[in-house]
């Protein structure tokens, strides 16, 4: 079916998302097409968008068609928008019956025109006893506009102010009676970081995740990596989410790791099997005996990685050790996935070249850390940079460029640690 995306197994899917569908015309003029070729394709991406968030599993898809303070557009753009979206009420109607979706107009409806306002009121109607999914669709729509209607509403049907509180002003929301009003994730798309009202009672709680490509480009493959980008995030509300796991010191960690790079320098008399012990207990907070396990997989994948360099098995290796991880930290990753970009960095950063590489090398890690302690990719840009930097020096020290590159390796790895600890500790 077209527009379907997989996600990989454990993804927290959002129940509701909601798209600022931004670019259409800055597209268009790129293109060097005119202004409306970027409307018209945005439409059918839009279609094609909410298709696929369907087939991923999201109950309620927003879209923000057409805002309040679009109207002070020419005449010809607002008028060639209110008959797309005409055409696209026409075209979404027989779908949305046959997915069980129903459509719901948020915005304002006596500054509609009356052909397209009879189309969605036919369309609200004749699917407002669908319950599977929910497509909202703003036309007119702006978030203080909204908050003013509502509070105009309870003053004429007389509710007193004693009375009010939060279930019955958002009774008289235009998400009212939804299932799940609340937007857990905001997508922006051509790169603009402001929500402009959008939803402001609703977002109160929402992730936001901001996409550089114009609309008519936000594929369904894009909105898979928003998804996934929103599924490693932890969400507090509010609350305390602290992983008492983390409670190492980045300066020990850091020699730690340090003197696994350079074996030389494990103190004397020291078995190999013990110091990682040593390292895993300090780094995650481990008991004896798990460390003792961890750093079985964890050797068995060095060896595996050194003898013949056999990355399927220390990938397998891997991924016994991040199952450990998982359960004894009860992270919310997927050890497959994990183990695999893992052996991505390990492979790149096998190149002693690294420092050229180093830009696509920050990409794996980032998506290491952002899929390990479920961070958005923002969140671990730095790590990832610092990691990465203390893998370039090592390179340089190793091919015998001084011992000053094994001192700036420390002090990345120091950083990266001290990082981690703020972040997700």
């Amino acid at each position: 079916m077209s527009g379907e995306i997989e996600l990989p197994k454990g993804t927290a899917v959002p129940d509701h998302i909601a798209i600022i569908p931004d670019g259409n015309r800055r597209w268009a003029r790129a293109k060097g097409l005119p202004t409306l070729e970027g409307h018209a394709r945005g439409f059918d991406r839009a279609v094609e968008v909410s298709r696929a968030a369907r087939n991923a599993g999201i109950h309620t898809v927003t879209l923000w068609g057409f805002s309040t303070e679009n109207w002070e557009r020419s005449k010809e753009e607002v008028g060639y928008l209110m008959r797309l979206y005409e055409k696209l009420v026409d075209d979404y109607l027989k779908e949305a019956k046959k997915d069980k979706v129903r459509i719901v107009h948020l915005g304002r409806k006596d500054r509609i025109p009356k052909s397209l306002l009879a189309k969605i009121v036919k369309a609200e109607t004749e699917t407002k006893e669908n319950d599977r999914y929910i497509m909202n669709v703003c036309i007119d729509y702006g978030g203080h506009d909204e908050v003013l209607r509502a509070t105009q509403k309870m003053i004429a049907d007389g509710v007193s102010a004693e009375n009010i509180d939060k279930k019955l002003f958002e009774s008289y929301l235009d998400t009212a009676g939804q299932p799940y009003p609340y937007v857990d994730l905001i997508i922006r798309t051509s790169g603009e970081q402001r929500v402009s009202g959008f939803l402001i009672w609703q977002a109160a709680y929402a992730e936001y995740y901001w996409e550089d490509v114009h609309f008519p480009d936000f594929s369904p493959e894009r909105l898979k990596l928003a998804i996934l980008d929103y599924s490693r995030r932890r969400r507090r509300f509010g609350g305390n989410d602290a992983m008492e796991h983390f409670s190492f010191d980045p300066e020990v960690v850091a020699k730690l790791e340090l003197a696994w790079w350079r074996l030389s320098k494990i103190p004397e008399g020291t078995r190999f099997r013990d110091y990682a012990m040593k390292h895993l207990r300090e780094q995650f907070g481990l008991s004896k005996t798990h460390a003792k396990e961890a750093a079985k997989y964890m050797i068995e994948a060095a060896l595996e990685e050194n003898n013949g360099r056999n990355w399927e098995k220390a990938k397998r290796e891997l991924k016994k050790f991040y199952k450990l991880i998982k359960s004894e930290l009860k992270l919310a990753f997927e050890p497959s996935i994990v183990a695999s970009l893992e052996v991505k960095l390990r492979r790149g950063l096998e190149d002693k070249d690294s420092v050229e590489a180093a830009g696509e090398l920050e990409e794996t890690a980032r998506s290491l850390y952002a899929e390990t302690y479920r961070i958005s990719l923002l969140q671990a840009a730095k790590l990832g940079h610092l990691r990465i930097m203390a893998a370039v020096e090592r390179n340089l020290a190793e091919a015998g460029m001084g011992d000053k590159h094994w001192i700036r390796a420390q002090d990345y790895l120091e950083r990266f640690y001290r990082a981690l600890k703020e972040r997700v500790a």
